[in-house]
């Protein structure tokens, strides 16, 4: 029989720590080990047994998550999924764990509708599964600072006037565990001309604007989180708002972004198969799929629809892969012209678009 997943619960209110005990056990594949209200008491926790996964508070007593994170981290380094309040405020700190080495980012359970509860059951025990499978220490830890000044970085960012012309081609990226760091990597090494981009990246609502906001401040390219009717234009990048999902569609030569609600899709939403099959139809041949790190299979076959419908595809291989499991079920499927390693992967696109 397989082990199930141990999991330690760490966060200072009874209620959200008897709520996620609930929510856990629910999974036949997990287990809780214990819960602990601050650090300390996980500390002491941890000395005893060592769980495969921690749900770790941001705000807590004694000791904040971010530096319990970091404690973790550089002494016994254990999967961390950062459990967070929907703020706007949070969202820039729980960005910043993603940085020190947390594998997801979930949005704290509260008391909702039944199909709020249930949806909220299911990415909580997807983001401990998926955190359970990541590869710590497979890289150095590279802090989101700003990219050394080179001629080309000191440009500017293409004015509204450069993105009246609709680009030819068109990029869609699909994401989730070690996504956030994927696409940091993906998109410093665009130019600030590079063909319009539409991204999901799996992540709560409210964290998908701070996280567009952070990828602005670093890259040549403009980002932003995407907004209904956004035009899809040269120099700009769109990511999809957590709990939306985002379509690829076409208006004469212009390419632009719908948002919509709408049930879980492969059991995420935003779902990268929802933007992928919108761009396997709108834009056909004249588009260019990516995908990278994450667990299960939301976007492979999206991708082969991509691909089917002329599109030059890209999965992510999987010695650079925090998860391997979303390009793994896409190249099973036969989805992807090319596998490629992470650092590969933007001089490929752009050669793809040219």
């Amino acid at each position: 029989m397989k082990k199930k997943i141990s999991v330690l619960i760490v966060d200072d209110s009874a209620v959200v720590r008897q709520t996620l005990r609930a929510i856990l056990c629910s999974d036949p594949q997990i287990e809780v080990m214990a819960t602990a209200s601050d650090p300390y008491c996980a500390a002491e926790k941890i000395q005893h047994e060592i769980p495969d996964v921690i749900t770790l508070d941001v705000e807590m007593p004694r000791m904040d998550g971010i530096t319990f994170l970091q404690k973790i981290m550089s002494q016994k380094p254990i999967p961390v999924v950062i459990c967070s309040s929907l703020t706007a405020a949070g969202s820039d700190t729980a960005l910043k764990a993603l940085e020190y080495g947390a594998a997801e980012i979930i949005q704290k359970p509260r008391m909702g509708t039944r199909q709020f509860l249930e949806e909220s059951k299911v990415h909580i025990c997807d983001a401990v599964k998926a955190a359970s499978q990541v590869k710590l220490n497979r890289l150095p830890t590279v802090s989101m600072v700003a990219p050394k000044l080179t001629a080309d970085a000191v440009l500017a960012k293409p004015t509204s006037k450069a993105m009246i012309h609709t680009t030819e081609k068109v990029v869609l990226v699909g994401a989730s565990t070690g996504g956030t760091e994927a696409l940091r990597v993906l998109l410093q090494a665009l130019p600030a001309d590079a063909p319009g981009m539409v991204i999901v990246q799996h992540m709560p609502e409210k964290f998908t604007t701070a996280f567009a906001r952070r990828l602005d401040g670093l890259c040549r390219v403009a980002v932003k989180e995407a907004a209904d009717n956004d035009t899809v234009v040269r120099g700009r990048v769109l990511i999809a708002p957590g709990n939306r999902h985002v379509l690829l569609k076409r208006s004469g030569a212009r390419y632009y972004t719908a948002v919509k609600e709408g049930p879980l899709v492969s059991r995420h939403r935003p779902s990268v198969d929802v933007l992928f099959r919108s761009a396997a139809r709108y834009a056909g041949k004249n588009a260019v799929g990516v995908i990278l790190t994450g667990m299960g299979d939301d976007g492979a076959q999206g991708l082969l629809e991509m691909k089917q419908a002329g599109a030059f595809t890209i999965a992510q291989d999987e010695a650079t892969s925090v998860v391997f499991g979303m390009p793994q079920e896409a190249i099973k499927r036969g989805a992807a012209d090319k596998v490629l390693p992470l650092g590969a992967i933007s001089a490929r696109v752009l050669s793809a678009c040219s």
